[in-house]
């Protein structure tokens, strides 16, 4: 089968599109016909030899497959045919891809394979942190920084979904536009943005930020945090990890919290499988959709990851394993 794969740590020009041996599933997971994966910032950082877990090289990224199931174990409920989608530790930019069957989703009528890889790793993950981990609760303000990429553009359809009221930072006026159209209620650029968050808020505060960004964002957006703010950290997209100023979190009672799909995977599996169904739910009602910047074939997935890495994509990346995609 056909596969990108990393042979050595580097960035997204190193990946090679090869003849690869299918996978074989282990008891407990499926064997998947990949149709579409998408483009993560965690793939950057898995090729690079940055991420959290380093998998044995040479390696297939790819933290999702989107696709119809080949084989599956007895009793899994899934038979071959079924469409679904899959969350996976690696794997996706091939032609066929195993997963857990509890990692495993069926995919509802209407949802396409394009839509399924631009949902499962963006918006579960944030999802789960704005439920799960920081409590957004309908009418409280969310700020969300680095508002038009993956996770941004997720967490502002997200924060309206949920109720709140959404204040959107990004870096052009391309990517400001985005942000509204995604649902933010104000659209920030990088100016004086603390100053106009506090405007919007009458002084107030926010009370949840989201923050996939990190770097020099941190400390004014912490700043914004009214009485009871809670702080999510997701990732740190501008390269630097920020130091967490720990008197400044006793002056409103603020919070500052962390939060990864990856642990929830191995803390709170169940919490996958209902936040898939909520995020299906909502897709269906129109009130979450993944905005799409580009679709590539599987041998330009390169171009995706260094799209993302040099902050061109708006959105999401698809990669398109199948032409039937």
């Amino acid at each position: 089968m056909r596969a990108m794969v990393c042979g050595k740590w580097g960035g997204p020009e190193q990946l090679t599109l090869t003849n690869v041996p299918e996978p074989v599933p282990k008891p407990g997971e499926v064997r998947i016909d990949v149709h579409a994966c998408s483009v993560n910032f965690a793939d950057l950082l898995m090729i690079a030899g940055t991420y959290q877990t380093r998998p044995e090289l040479p390696f297939v990224p790819g933290l999702e497959a989107a696709g119809s199931i080949v084989s599956a174990p007895e009793g899994s409920g899934f038979k071959p045919g079924d469409r679904v989608v899959a969350i996976l530790w690696h794997g996706g930019y091939a032609e066929q891809a195993v997963a857990s069957v509890q990692e495993t989703f069926l995919l509802p009528p209407g949802v396409s394979f394009d839509v399924a890889a631009a949902l499962t790793s963006a918006y579960v993950s944030t999802a789960l942190a704005l439920v799960r981990v920081a409590n957004l609760k309908a009418s409280e303000v969310l700020l969300v920084l680095g508002a038009s990429g993956g996770v941004g553009l997720a967490a502002v359809q997200l924060g309206k979904a949920l109720g709140a009221k959404v204040i959107a930072v990004a870096s052009t006026p391309e990517k400001l536009a985005i942000a509204r159209e995604a649902g933010a209620d104000h659209v920030l650029g990088h100016g004086d943005w603390k100053e106009q968050v506090l405007a919007a808020t009458g002084s107030g505060g926010v009370n949840v930020c989201f923050d996939p960004v990190g770097g020099p964002l941190f400390d004014p957006a912490l700043s914004t945090l009214g009485w009871g703010g809670r702080y999510v950290l997701v990732g740190f997209a501008a390269g630097q990890v920020p130091s967490i100023p720990a008197h400044r979190l006793l002056v409103k009672h603020r919070a500052v919290l962390g939060s990864s799909l990856r642990y929830f995977r191995h803390h709170d599996p169940a919490a996958l499988r209902e936040t898939m169904d909520q995020l299906f739910a909502w897709y269906a009602q129109g009130r979450i959709s993944p905005y799409i910047t580009l679709r590539l074939p599987l041998e330009r997935t390169a171009d995706g990851l260094l799209a993302l890495a040099e902050r061109r994509a708006i959105g999401k990346v698809v990669v398109h394993v199948r032409e039937s995609a």
